[in-house]
């Protein structure tokens, strides 16, 4: 059974691991699966973006709105993950967490608009890509996730907590109830939409976030949430899981790098510690300070050089070349959590709670 998910006008087909219901403690990763593809079942399905249909096969799709198609599916996916109890609220404020800690540190930012993702799926067909956080791909999903929290609190905070996301679900994808025949909007459609929950310059909002370069990621949804990214050393339930899920060690927030199966590199953070000692994808981590690769090993390597000035020594192969690579890097492990702001309203978890 493949982990991927495909949705359909009237179904959706949730492809995942054979445990899943029998190891349900240890596979809260991917458990946003089924609420994220029976969302699609309304957004974008039913409700598409005009660009998005097309009459027949001899007219070219255009993608221009997947920050709504598949961004604010995304964003509906842990919501109704969470509300249904196919996560737990820890787990959900966990996955926002590390969604929201990589694209802060998706240095492709600076160069590359959200927007402009939305031409990966013409552009690289989903192939495998070099430098992920340089060149970007698809994160109109969980870039876009981000925007929706934020446009949800929003107008949460402007109406008192009279109005939310949940009116502009209802008003804009519950029309035409009992049809299955696709009905189409535009960006203006959408901006007129939020507006007839919460009179704002949508309009600006949207813009700005799609078209805008940083620095850091789109978190105005996080504080608004009363909710603040932090990193410390220990890992989230939500994280472990998603390594065990994916098979690797996820290494992002502190040496920069992911590593899978027998040690093999599969992603370097462009500009991080990893990057600048010279490691890319496909390297295989053969040593870590003169002992054989175990990732438990590199963790302890790395806490140690966090409380002395001893560099983390790895041998490395390169096709059939071997060399040593050091690294400086003296800050610790780092996982990213949420934490909450006092005094401030708990949006985030009012978004999360299940509904009566």
């Amino acid at each position: 059974m493949g982990g991927a998910g495909l949705e359909h006008h009237q179904s959706s087909e949730d492809g995942t691991s054979p445990k899943y219901f029998t190891d349900w403690d240890k596979t809260a990763a991917g458990r946003d699966l089924l609420s994220h593809e029976y969302t699609h079942s309304w957004n974008g399905k039913f409700r598409r973006p005009a660009d998005l249909w097309t009459a027949n096969f001899n007219v070219p799709m255009r993608d221009s709105l997947l920050w709504v198609y598949e961004g604010q599916t995304q964003y509906w996916g842990y919501v109704l993950a969470a509300r249904s109890g196919l996560m737990t609220r820890q787990q959900t404020l966990d996955a926002i967490a590390l969604t929201a800690a990589t694209y802060d540190h998706r240095v492709g930012r600076s160069w590359r608009p959200l927007e402009d993702t939305t031409n990966d799926p013409i552009i690289a067909s989903r192939r495998p890509l070099s430098w992920l956080s340089w060149q970007r791909s698809e994160d109109y999903y969980s870039e876009g996730e981000l925007i929706w929290l934020d446009a949800d609190t929003l107008i949460r905070e402007l109406s008192g907590g009279k109005r939310s996301l949940d009116d502009f679900a209802r008003a804009f994808f519950g029309v035409n109830d009992g049809s299955y025949v696709t009905d189409t909007y535009t960006f203006d459609d959408v901006v007129a939409a939020l507006n007839a929950v919460q009179p704002y310059d949508w309009a600006t909002f949207l813009h700005s976030r799609l078209e805008g370069h940083g620095p850091g990621a789109p978190l105005d949804g996080l504080a608004r949430g009363g909710y603040r990214l932090i990193y410390n050393n220990v890992q989230s339930e939500y994280l472990a899981s998603a390594e065990a899920r994916r098979k690797t060690t996820d290494l992002s927030f502190s040496l920069g790098l992911t590593i899978g199966k027998d040690g093999v590199i599969s992603d370097v953070a462009w500009d991080g510690p990893a990057f600048k000692a010279g490691l890319a994808a496909q390297t295989q981590i053969v040593a870590v300070n003169g002992e054989t690769y175990d990732p438990d090993l590199l963790k302890g390597a790395i806490k140690t050089a966090s409380t002395t000035p001893s560099v983390i020594e790895l041998l490395v192969k390169d096709n059939d070349q071997f060399r040593t690579v050091r690294i400086a890097y003296h800050d610790g492990l780092r996982y990213p959590h949420l934490e909450r702001t006092s005094g401030s309203p708990a949006r985030l978890e009012d978004i999360l709670a299940p509904r009566g």
